[in-house]
C-alpha cells in the first residue's frame, strides 16, 4: 500500500486487503461523480420533509376518506408509514457507504442484478416526470379554490417555469428554496393539529362539537375493498420519501447527515401523516360533497381546507390553501431534481448515454435536467381537457406502483448487500453506520411492497365503483407490464444469473471511505464542535506565512483548508470546489478569484507545502 506523508497527515491508497479490515481511512475518498458535494445536514433533513409532502397528503387523502372512511384511511397511513420507516433504514445504511447519483438504481445494479437496475432506473425516471406532471395538475386544482376563470393551461405554464427556475440554479439554490418551503410545512402542521382539536371539541365559531362522530357513524366504508382502495392513495402520499438517498451524492459528509435524517423520519411520519390523517377523520365527514374526487359537483378542495371552512374559520381556510400550494410546488421541484439525478446515475453505470452524466462547474446536470422538465411539464397539459380528479387518479396509480417497485428494490438491495458483506467475511463493525433494525425492517418493507402490488392488480381487474374494462386496467396497472417488458429486454442484453453471486459482489468499488479525523469529529458533542471550530479559525491565520501563498509545513489538512479559505477571502477571491479528501500522489488545487485570475496550489511528496503566484487582482 502506497502512503504519502503530508506534514503530520498521512494519505493512503487503500488496496482491497486494507479496505476489508476497516472503513476508517486517513483521507475521505470514493463515490466520486461530477455532481458537487455542497449540501449539509439541514438540507437533507428538510428535503426529506418536503419531498413526500405534496398533493398526496393535502389533497389525495380526501379521495381516500370518500372511498374508505376514517378508520380505513388512518390504518392505511399507519401501514404506509411503517413501510417508509423500514425503507428509510435500508436507505440510511447504504447511502452512508455508497452515496451515489441515482442511489437505489446503482445499489440495485450492484447488489441485485444489472437488468433489475436498468428497469428500476428507467421506470423511476418515468415516475419522476409523471410526478412533476401530477404536481402541476395539483397546482391547478388548488388555485381553482380562488379563481376558476384562468385557463388551466395558463397556470400549468406559469408554474412549469417556476419549477424550472428553482432547478436551474446551483444545487445550493435549489436546496435553500426547499429548506424554506419545508420549514413552512413543518410549522403549519402544528397549526393544523391545534386547530383541528379545537374544531372537534366545539371551540370553533360554529360551536359544533364533533368528537369522533364520523368514526362512530361509518368507520369502514365499502368494507374490505374500500380499505384496499385507500392503500394506493397512502402510498402515493408518501412517495418521494426515498429522495434522501439521491441527495446523499451531493452531501459534504453523508456519514453525519444521512443518519440524522433517518433518525428523524419517525417524527416526520408521526407529525404529518399519522396526526394529519387523524385530524382529517375527526373534522371532515366522508360524505362531504366538496371533497376531492367525491363526485361531479365537488369543488375538489382539500379536506383540511374544508375542515376550516365548515367550522367558520375562513381566514385559516385560505391560509391552509396557500400552504398546500407551496407544498405542491415544492414537491414538483424535488421530483424534477430527483429525475435528473436518476438519469445521471444511469449514465454513470453505462445504462444511459455517457454524455448525460456531465455537469457544469456548478454541478448542474443540464443533459438530464432539461428532458425531465420538458417531458414532465408537457405531460401535465393532459389536465387541460380532463377533470383534476380523473387525471389525479390516472397518474397517482402509476406513481404508486413505480414507488412500490423502488421501495422493494431498496429493501432487496439492502438484504443482498448485508448477505454479501457476511459471506465475504467482513465485520458489521466496519460499516460506517448501521441500522439497529436489521434484518426485520428490510423484510417488512419488501413483503408489504409485494402484497400491495398484488392489491393493485386486484383493484385493476375489479375497480372500486366501476366496471371491469381494458381501459380501467391499463390506466391503473400499465406501469407493471412496462417494468416487466423493460426488465426482460435488459435481461436478454445483460444475461447472467437470476441475480448476482454474493461472493463476487465488489463491495469496495464506488464505496465512500471516511477519515479517522471525521470519525472522531462525529463523536464530539455539538458544543465541543463549535469550540473546536472557533479555535481552528483562530489558529488558521498562523498557517499563512506570506502573501505569496507559502504555507507552514506543520498545518494539518483541516487547518490548511481553513487557511486557504481565509486567504482567498482576504485576497478578494472565492473558494471553488476545493476538496482535500482525494489526495493521492500530487494534486493541484485552483482557487478561482473574482477578477478571473487563478493560482495553482501543489502538494508535494514528503513536504506539506503550497506555493502560489498571486496576480494583481487576486
Amino acid at each position: 500500500m502506497e502512503v504519502k506523508a503530508q506534514g503530520d497527515v498521512e494519505v493512503g491508497l487503500h488496496d482491497k486487503e486494507s479496505t476489508r479490515k476497516t472503513s476508517i481511512v486517513d483521507i475521505d475518498h470514493g463515490a466520486d461523480s461530477q455532481l458537487q458535494r455542497r449540501l449539509g445536514n439541514r438540507h437533507i433533513t428538510m428535503i426529506g420533509i418536503g419531498s413526500s409532502i405534496g398533493m398526496g397528503l393535502w389533497l389525495g387523502s380526501g379521495k381516500g376518506l370518500v372511498a374508505a372512511g376514517p378508520a380505513s384511511l388512518f390504518i392505511g397511513f399507519i401501514i404506509a408509514s411503517s413501510m417508509v420507516w423500514a425503507v428509510s433504514q435500508s436507505i440510511g445504511e447504504m447511502a452512508v457507504m455508497y452515496p451515489l447519483p441515482s442511489a437505489f438504481v446503482q445499489w440495485t445494479n450492484k447488489f441485485v442484478d444489472p437488468a433489475a437496475g436498468f428497469a428500476l432506473g428507467w421506470c423511476y425516471w418515468f415516475n419522476y416526470w409523471i410526478a412533476v406532471a401530477n404536481e402541476l395538475q395539483g397546482i391547478v386544482t388548488i388555485l381553482s379554490f380562488w379563481n376558476t376563470s384562468v385557463p388551466k393551461a395558463a397556470w400549468i405554464s406559469i408554474f412549469w417555469v417556476v419549477i424550472a427556475l428553482i432547478n436551474v440554479g446551483a444545487v445550493t439554490v435549489f436546496a435553500e428554496v426547499e429548506v424554506v418551503m419545508a420549514a413552512v410545512k413543518f410549522g403549519w402542521i402544528f397549526v393544523v393539529i391545534i386547530a383541528s382539536i379545537v374544531i372537534s371539541a366545539g371551540g370553533a365559531p360554529n360551536h359544533e362539537a364533533i368528537g369522533f362522530r364520523y368514526w362512530n357513524d361509518a368507520p369502514f366504508l365499502n368494507g374490505f375493498r374500500g380499505f384496499l382502495t385507500v392503500m394506493p392513495v397512502c402510498i402515493f402520499a408518501l412517495s418521494g420519501s426515498e429522495t434522501t438517498g439521491l441527495v446523499a451524492a451531493e452531501l459534504s459528509n453523508p456519514r453525519k447527515a444521512v443518519p440524522k435524517a433517518v433518525k428523524s423520519i419517525a417524527l416526520r411520519l408521526a407529525m404529518f401523516y399519522l396526526m394529519g390523517s387523524l385530524m382529517i377523520t375527526i373534522t371532515v365527514s366522508p360524505s362531504d360533497s366538496n371533497l376531492f374526487g367525491s363526485g361531479a359537483h365537488a369543488t375538489d378542495a382539500s379536506p383540511f381546507v374544508i375542515a376550516f371552512r365548515n367550522a367558520g374559520l375562513e381566514p385559516l381556510a385560505h391560509m391552509m390553501n396557500a400552504v398546500i400550494f407551496l407544498s405542491v410546488l415544492s414537491s414538483g421541484s424535488i421530483n424534477a431534481y430527483a429525475g435528473s439525478r436518476t438519469l445521471v446515475g444511469l449514465s454513470e453505470i453505462g445504462m444511459a448515454p455517457s454524455w448525460m452524466k456531465r455537469a457544469d462547474r456548478r454541478g448542474r446536470p443540464w443533459y438530464t435536467l432539461v428532458p425531465t422538465l420538458l417531458i414532465g411539464g408537457g405531460l401535465s397539459y393532459l389536465n387541460a381537457s380532463h377533470t383534476g380528479a380523473e387525471v389525479f387518479s390516472w397518474l397517482s396509480s402509476l406513481v404508486s406502483l413505480f414507488t412500490l417497485f423502488g421501495w422493494s428494490m431498496i429493501c432487496l438491495s439492502h438484504i443482498r448487500m448485508r448477505h454479501a458483506w457476511k459471506v465475504q467475511g467482513r465485520s458489521v463493525d466496519d460499516l460506517p453506520w448501521r441500522t439497529k433494525t436489521w434484518p426485520w425492517a428490510a423484510y417488512w418493507g419488501l413483503i408489504w411492497c409485494i402484497i400491495l402490488t398484488i392489491v393493485q392488480f386486484y383493484l385493476a381487474i375489479w375497480p372500486f365503483n366501476g366496471e371491469t374494462s381494458a381501459k380501467s386496467f391499463f390506466s391503473t396497472y400499465v406501469s407493471v407490464p412496462v417494468g416487466i417488458i423493460i426488465y426482460i429486454a435488459a435481461k436478454f442484453f445483460y444475461g447472467g444469473r437470476r441475480w448476482l453471486d454474493s461472493r463476487s459482489i465488489d463491495l469496495d468499488t464506488d464505496r465512500r471511505f471516511y477519515s479517522a479525523e471525521q470519525e472522531d469529529e462525529d463523536k464530539v458533542s455539538f458544543a465541543k464542535r463549535i469550540l473546536k471550530k472557533l479555535l481552528r479559525m483562530s489558529y488558521s491565520g498562523s498557517c499563512i506565512i506570506a502573501k505569496d501563498g507559502t504555507w507552514s509545513p506543520k498545518c494539518t489538512t483541516a487547518y490548511v483548508e481553513a487557511a486557504l479559505r481565509s486567504q482567498c477571502t482576504n485576497l478578494g477571491g472565492t473558494l471553488s470546489n476545493i476538496n482535500f479528501q482525494t489526495t493521492i500522489t500530487q494534486i493541484n488545487y485552483r482557487c478561482n478569484c473574482v477578477h478571473g485570475n487563478t493560482k495553482d496550489f501543489t502538494f508535494n511528496d514528503g513536504v506539506f507545502e503550497a506555493k502560489a503566484v498571486v496576480g494583481d487582482k487576486c
